[in-house]
């Protein structure tokens, strides 16, 4: 399977790539803001030493000089921390017009083990590993030392940022969106959620619906979902969405998705089709807090028409759910 479009939460695994292909590389990190930052802490970004970028740091402000830095630390071997702010007072003379501070980590990958050296690979290997498990894991190096190991999370702690000295990001499992129907919505929907950086899943039991040629780099189950998802499981990083207009094959996965931590539980249809949705579900004995969980008619009421505006209000609905839990 390729890579989306955009690959702003897939740093870790398009370094690997980018390393098998005979390329050097390093990771940049964001791993502290003050004020107005452009990206958040925990923002990634990939630098070659032939110059190609991925990701981002700072949302176009200073990644210029991060990419300086980083070819330098590539050739070095040796990290370094940065520090930008709005007064652009640093080597490069790059600052952030927002107003806000930032810090940033560039790792050069596979550059050695031991201090003063980068981010071994096989560290690198077992995150992404983990990852493609769907596990959450702990990455802590120290930023005096530059000592770095990998361990579980553990409850309560920072997920992301610096204490005492040493920075700590917790990997989540990858956001994930299950979509029962292989049909034209799913077409407009799935690309869209893979530029977000949501890893995709689509399950119709109908093998004229979902082939590779109508929905290309998918991960594609020709099966019913409730099979499908007993097997793949759900966890609190996935959204599950019904479009089939079928309740042999929506009604099993919002079944699924009631069980489950899923964030986002959404079903296509009218308000009528909900009325009946829930009489069906209140039968088969699920209760009023359960069927709260379904967002349905799916998607942000935007008096959406056709396919494509349907798969915008949907995934405008998606991420505010996830950024906005309520």
């Amino acid at each position: 399977m390729t890579q989306p479009p955009t690959s702003f939460d897939r740093i870790p695994e398009l370094a690997l790539d980018w390393i098998a292909q005979g390329r050097q590389v390093a990771i940049a990190t964001v791993v502290s803001t003050w004020g107005s930052a452009p990206r958040p802490s925990g923002s990634q970004m990939l630098i070659a030493a032939s110059g190609e970028i991925e990701g981002s740091v700072s949302g176009g402000c200073v990644e210029g000089a991060v990419v300086i830095e980083a070819q330098d630390a590539l050739r070095t071997g040796v990290p370094v921390l940065l520090e930008f702010g709005v007064s652009g007072g640093d080597a490069f003379s790059a600052g952030l017009a927002c107003g806000g501070e930032i810090k940033v980590l560039v790792e050069p990958v596979g550059a050695g083990i031991g201090a003063g050296q980068g981010l071994p690979l096989d560290l690198l290997e077992q995150l992404v590993s983990a990852r493609a498990k769907r596990r959450p894991l702990t990455y802590e190096v120290a930023l005096n030392t530059w000592v770095r190991f990998l361990r579980e999370p553990r409850t309560g702690e920072v997920q992301i940022g610096i204490v005492d000295e040493a920075y700590i990001h917790t990997h989540e499992p990858p956001l994930r969106l299950i979509i029962a129907g292989a049909v034209h919505v799913a077409q407009a929907l799935i690309p869209m959620a893979q530029i977000v950086g949501f890893d995709v899943v689509l399950i119709d039991p109908r093998g004229a619906f979902a082939t590779p040629d109508r929905f290309p780099d998918v991960t594609i189950f020709e099966d019913y979902p409730d099979d499908v998802l007993s097997k793949i499981g759900i966890d609190h990083r996935t959204a599950v969405v019904t479009l089939a207009h079928d309740p042999k094959i929506d009604d099993p996965a919002l079944e699924a998705g009631f069980n489950s931590d899923a964030f986002y539980i959404g079903a296509l249809g009218s308000r009528r089709t909900q009325g009946q949705r829930l009489e069906r579900l209140s039968a088969r004995g699920y209760g009023p807090e359960q069927l709260r969980r379904i967002h349905g008619p799916v998607g942000l009421d935007i008096g959406a028409l056709g396919p494509a505006e349907i798969a915008v209000s949907i995934m405008a609905e998606l991420v505010a759910r996830h950024r906005r839990p309520r």
